[in-house]
């Protein structure tokens, strides 16, 4: 019999075809949850959707899963726990908008101390706005390296919302909203990112970059979402910031859109070495941009404000505060007042500060009731560059101290309109004691060396 190849090949074919119709049917079974991430939790008894607390059954898949070396996985669903303890290389990974840790109550709602390697990812954690104490936050890490919290959803917790303490990680891609206290606190980072992150109706700021002592900390801020930053504590200024860098120093603070805030966009604090560029800052009610007391070094630059009290000041030379560039920025509509709380003497209504060893080139200002740009308060001057800037419609275009003891700024290449006062003049504090020395075109005092300016 001559078999060819093509009949060998439908025989084998029509075989299989018949064996497949008179097997037995098996059972469809789900593939285990995200297998290839690692443990499963349903496997230790966690439950979800269930009405009972689960708290003790995800300890013990968490403590099973990190002396495994394998991720935690939490299948989609409301588990209801009081705090969790993460050991070092714990990883709970669950299912974004769908797997939902739901707080108790307890000091935190997931806590470390001295682990490393610990990774949340993909999890919904809301703290039910139940009260936590001062300084912890729904998720509370100390003293770890590798640290990673990432695309989660932290909701409503009833003080921070993240707290690190002596972190090197990164904080990327979350949503933290409805927090009462700050959504995001850093002590003493030892590396870390804070990135791309979603932050709404905090009470108290967005993120915080602190240190107990002043010294290097080098975190990056950059490309977050900040908007509705209340002061609930009250305060001067420590409070209702979009962020915050105190004693810390070389902090970059970039790419951030920031909105409606209470008091700053950025407030770097005796926060040397400080980096704010490229930030987009609108309708905040004191100083938007803010590098102030005891620092050395600031650069801040290509930003956008519109609508501040001040848009940006550097200030307290006489606390040590110098060496500035601001430069590239536009700011726009300066409002008359700073909020309630702050020092009855402030002033507000100025696009531009500065007070010493600054150079001030090449920014657009526009619609400031007090002063486009001011140098120096009372002595506090030297060695100010106001070069390259466009003032439009300021009440004193460019105001320069004068005072005794005050020392030099150079007003040069300049271009000033709409002044309702004066294009530039000399200030006693924030008082104008001079004429229109713009219109003049030349100055009779030591303390301001003037260039060509174009005044309109």
């Amino acid at each position: 019999m001559d078999i060819s190849r093509r009949s060998l090949i439908n025989a084998t074919a029509a075989g299989a075809a018949a064996g497949a119709l008179t097997a037995a049917p098996e059972r469809a079974q789900a593939a285990p949850l995200i297998s290839t991430l690692g443990r499963d939790a349903t496997q230790y008894g966690v439950r979800p959707n269930s009405p009972d607390d689960q708290t003790r059954a995800l300890q013990r898949a968490i403590d099973a899963a990190a002396n495994a070396q394998m991720p935690l996985a939490l299948p989609p669903g409301t588990y209801r726990t009081g705090p969790l303890k993460l050991s070092g290389g714990a990883q709970l990974v669950g299912v974004r908008g769908a797997t939902v840790l739901k707080f108790t109550g307890g000091s935190s709602l997931i806590g470390s101390e001295g682990a490393s390697g610990i990774v949340l990812t993909n999890l919904t954690l809301d703290g039910g706005g139940i009260k936590l104490a001062n300084r912890r936050g729904l998720v509370h890490f100390l003293n770890g390296l590798d640290v990673r919290v990432q695309d989660c959803d932290i909701i409503g917790s009833g003080g921070n919302g993240i707290w690190f303490e002596s972190i090197a990680g990164e904080v990327s891609g979350n949503s933290i909203r409805k927090t009462a206290s700050t959504a995001f606190t850093s002590f003493d980072a030892l590396g870390l990112l804070v990135a791309q992150n979603t932050i709404q109706e905090a009470s108290d700021n967005g993120i915080e970059i602190l240190r107990t002592a002043m010294g290097d900390d080098g975190s990056i801020v950059v490309n977050n979402r900040i908007e509705d930053i209340k002061a609930g504590p009250g305060g001067s200024g420590q409070h209702g910031n979009a962020i915050n860098a105190f004693r810390a120093g070389n902090v970059i603070v970039s790419g951030n859109r920031i909105r409606n805030c209470d008091y700053s966009a950025v407030r770097g604090n005796s926060a040397s070495n400080i980096h704010i560029t490229g930030n987009s800052v609108s309708d905040v009610r004191e100083v938007a941009l803010y590098s102030e007391f005891a620092f050395e070094g600031a650069v801040i630059a290509n930003n956008t404000v519109d609508l501040c009290a001040v848009g940006v000041s550097v200030a307290n030379f006489n606390e040590g505060g110098r060496i500035v560039t601001v430069h590239g920025n536009i700011i726009r509509n300066m409002l008359p007042k700073r909020p309630i709380g702050t020092a009855p003497d402030d002033d507000a209504g100025i696009g531009i500060v500065v007070e010493a060893d600054a150079a001030v080139t090449g920014n657009i200002i526009e619609n400031a009731p007090s002063f486009g740009i001011m140098a120096g308060w009372g002595k506090y001057l030297r060695d100010v560059t106001i070069t390259g800037n466009v003032v439009r419609n300021a009440f004193v275009g460019i105001g320069v101290s004068v005072f005794s003891g005050a020392g030099t700024a150079l007003v040069s290449n300049n271009l000033i309109s709409g002044s309702g006062r004066a294009a530039i003049a000399g200030l006693d504090h924030a008082k104008v004691v001079t004429g229109d020395l713009g219109a003049e075109g030349t100055s009779r005092f030591a303390q301001i060396v003037l260039g060509l300016n174009a005044v309109r």
